[in-house]
């Protein structure tokens, strides 16, 4: 029998190594799950002067500015922290759009794959434009991409056009009659089936990308309307995390 300082070492002793045991135990299973299935890791763009601006950024191959090249190197040490083994080269997965390239080059995840499944949600007679000018040039003062969509806008409003950027660069903007919500959902399916197999192997994926797209391809992740990710919010230059628990696909982290 044990007393006094003695008994209270003794079971203050048992007690951690017990709870070590407990921490390994957890830990081990915590790595035994990461290694049966990966996380689907997107992150989205830096800042561009059209997303200070609010105009409709689809296509058009903007840079980042000063501002969002910063954005780009401070996701890729967020990542780090979250992500510390990183990607392997065949599992990041980016938009061949200007933006999105410098944002995985900043953040510093090249080599990639470019991956035309996730460019932009090609705006159509929007693309350049704010809410304010589709108003004004369409006679629709609630036009709404996700309610009405590109097709909806009248023909006359398809022109291409010049636009100079803040940095005195010159971009062309091409607009068409656009796409609609179901065709971009079912586009990111494709970009889903890609990455499926890595992420049965238990490798994390990563895609590099633009707001709009990988909100519609969370939805098809989550098996959910596309209209849904009007309600997901995604900021410049962060990321958010998908996975499966109990056999459902949810969202794990969201505009990290």
């Amino acid at each position: 029998m044990l007393c006094g300082a003695r008994r209270d070492r003794r079971v203050l002793g048992a007690l951690k190594e017990c709870e070590a045991m407990q921490t390994n135990g957890t830990q081990e299973l915590n790595d035994e799950k990461c290694e049966e299935l990966g996380r689907l890791v997107l992150l989205r763009h830096g800042q561009t002067a059209w997303s200070v601006s609010g105009q409709h950024t689809g296509r058009t191959d903007l840079p980042l500015t000063e501002v969002g090249v910063e954005q780009a190197k401070e996701a890729g040490e967020r990542l780090r922290k979250e992500f510390p083994k990183g990607f392997n080269p065949d599992c990041v997965l980016v938009s061949p759009l200007r933006r999105a390239q410098q944002t995985a080059q900043g953040a510093g995840y090249s080599p990639y794959t470019l991956c035309e499944g996730v460019v932009e949600w090609d705006y159509g007679a929007a693309e350049g434009r704010t809410r304010t000018d589709i108003a004004e040039l369409s006679g629709v003062e609630a036009w709404d991409v996700w309610k009405h969509g590109p097709k909806a806008l009248p023909a006359h409003m398809i022109t291409d056009a010049k636009e100079t950027l803040p940095n005195g660069e010159n971009v062309s903007v091409h607009r068409t009659s656009g796409e609609t919500l179901q065709e971009v959902a079912e586009r990111t399916q494709s970009v889903i089936d890609a990455a499926m197999p890595k992420l049965k192997q238990g490798k994390n994926v990563l895609v590099v990308a633009h707001a709009h797209v990988l909100r519609i391809l969370t939805t098809r992740w989550l098996g959910v309307n596309p209209e849904f990710a009007r309600l997901l919010r995604m900021d410049t230059a962060h990321y958010s995390v998908l996975g499966e628990y109990k056999g459902d696909n949810v969202i794990v982290h969201w505009n990290c």
